[in-house]
């Protein structure tokens, strides 16, 4: 009767099916999850979305299959339901101010995103579709929660190795630029000080808001889920009328959805989807696309450093890159390293939210051009 229940119980158990691939990604699972607690590499987004590739890869396992607790979570990434959550939420924690006291930043971050436009040819060179190759490219603009969005709308079967790129990119913020940003400006360059930003008005950072969505839903209906939410949750920010709202947004709402929206991602991580040549690729394009969004950036600020006659730091432009604030404090460091009285950190604050803005923008111009 004993050795009868014991082999139900193996039976029932994982140990008979177990393959490789699985032990494989649990392995790189592990690794995620040292690298979000040890390393602190996003750690608020690393960390569930690798639990979530150990739960959909332990043998056996039913969670992602209809009826399972993620297959039901899921649907707030598959219907495009999360990522807007977020930025919603992302909204209400930034200021706008720095690019608004300094507009002509602005072209920096929509500089930055012409690594998403190289990356996108790239892939479709090497046999991607165009909506795969979309979903990519969009890794070079360093938005995670952008990149899922577009991801879960255009080729859904590569979400997964798609969402640990662009993660993966942005925690390496601080190894991967600071080379890029050397290597394309001169020690001159990275001693400039910038003048102190002007004062905006509170009246300024409300009109802001409200005039980027009617104006942005007008030209491009397929980034406002993106846009839209980020406004909004500035504007509850910025109106000082809804305090409760806006803290909401910025702390239960945003940790609720970033658990469930890491767990279902890393949930779509089965190892037999996950290990394929192609994901390989995905992994090498967006680290391509990356570099290519810092490089352009850095160049337009050269570009600009020229025009102003050395009134613009260059290094200012590799923060268009989206990742904020981590990126903005990069160009800080690296500055003062070169001029320790050197101070960037707001004004690479400027292309650094015009960066989410224009990571959105891009977005929805993808959408639209290959939505369907």
């Amino acid at each position: 009767m004993f050795s009868e229940a014991m082999g139900s119980i193996l039976e029932s158990s994982g140990l008979l099916i177990v393959s490789w691939k699985q032990i494989l990604m649990l392995t790189i699972s592990f690794i995620l999850i040292y690298l979000a607690i040890v390393k602190k590499y996003e750690p608020l987004l690393l960390l569930p979305i690798a639990f979530g590739a150990v739960l959909v890869n332990i043998p056996g396992s039913t969670i992602m299959e209809e009826g399972g607790l993620l297959y039901y979570l899921y649907h707030g990434v598959k219907l495009g339901i999360y990522p807007p959550l977020i930025f919603l939420g992302v909204g209400a924690m930034t200021d706008f101010g720095p690019m608004l006291a300094n507009p002509k930043t602005m072209l920096l971050g929509a500089a930055a995103q012409l690594g998403i436009m190289g990356a996108l040819i790239l892939a479709i060179v090497l046999g991607f579709s165009p909506q795969a190759a979309s979903s990519i490219a969009i890794i070079g603009g360093a938005d995670g929660p952008t990149a899922i969005f577009l991801t879960s709308q255009l080729a859904p079967e590569i979400l997964g190795p798609v969402a640990i790129a662009a993660y993966s990119y942005m925690a390496l913020v601080p190894i991967i630029q600071p080379p890029i940003m050397k290597a394309l400006t001169t020690k001159e360059e990275r001693m400039i000080e910038m003048s102190q930003l002007r004062v905006v008005s509170k009246k300024e950072k409300v009109i802001f808001p409200i005039l980027v969505t009617v104006v942005l839903g007008i030209l491009l209906p397929a980034a406002l889920p993106l846009v839209g939410m980020l406004m909004l949750g500035n504007l509850m920010r910025e109106s000082g009328v809804v305090e409760r709202l806006s803290n909401t947004a910025q702390n239960a709402l945003i940790n609720i959805v970033t658990i469930f929206l890491g767990l279902t991602v890393g949930a779509t991580t089965a190892a037999d989807v996950f290990l394929t040549k192609d994901t390989l690729f995905i992994i090498a394009i967006g680290l391509v696309a990356f570099i290519l969004g810092t490089a352009s950036g850095v160049i337009f600020g050269k570009i600009m450093c020229y025009a102003t006659k050395g009134k613009v730091n260059p290094l200012i432009g590799a923060a268009g890159v989206s990742a904020v604030p981590m990126a903005a404090r990069v160009v800080h460091t690296v500055a003062q390293k070169e001029n320790p009285r050197n101070f960037l950190l707001m004004h690479a604050m400027g292309p650094n939210v015009s960066g989410v803005i224009g990571s959105a923008v891009a977005a929805g111009i993808l959408l639209a051009l290959f939505g369907g």
